[in-house]
Parts: structure tokens; C-alpha cells; sequence
């Protein structure tokens, strides 16, 4: 497939993209090479290949959830611009 200027210029503006002078140019270059890689790809004999649907076998792998104390409260209260005893003081939000 040739990769026109039409073309560039019909993906930029669905794309709300804006290619000029060098630009378009490369951008020309980039999508023919990516067509010629794709039309290799379709060379290859895939007739008995399982449609690859995840790319692990593995299901739910989690770590272990562990508290950790990280901050004490009179560390994450010592910066606070305004604080009252225990908790952060902010401007009143709702009436």
C-alpha cells in the first residue's frame, strides 16, 4: 500500500494532528515502513496457531497486603499550614 499525502493528511485531521515540510515527510516514511511490516507479517503461515487471547497463563497474582506504618501522625501534621491537634484545618468547601 502507498502511503499518499491524502492519506497523511486525512489520518492528521481525524487524528487533530498537524504535519508540515520535514514533518509530513517522516511521518510519510514511518506509516510506509509499518505497512511493509504488517505486509510481511501476512506472509507467515498462521493456519495453526491459537488465537493468543492473554499473555500470561497465570490468573490473580498478588502480593501479600502488610500494613506499614510510614508516617506518624506528627510527621505528616509537621508541615501542615494549619492544623488543629490531630487533623489538617482547610477552608470551609461547602455552605
Amino acid at each position: 500500500m502507498k502511503i499518499t499525502d491524502e492519506v497523511i493528511e486525512h489520518i492528521a485531521h481525524l487524528a487533530r494532528l498537524e504535519f508540515e515540510g520535514d514533518k509530513k515527510v517522516t511521518i510519510k516514511e514511518d506509516m510506509e515502513r509499518i505497512i511493509s511490516f504488517i505486509e510481511k507479517l501476512q506472509e507467515l503461515d498462521t493456519e495453526n496457531v491459537e488465537p493468543l487471547i492473554f499473555m500470561s497463563d497465570e490468573v490473580n497474582v498478588l502480593r501479600e497486603d502488610v500494613a506499614v506504618d510510614t508516617l506518624t501522625q506528627e510527621q505528616a501534621l509537621s508541615n501542615a499550614p494549619k492544623k488543629d491537634s490531630d487533623y489538617f484545618r482547610i477552608p470551609k468547601v461547602l455552605g
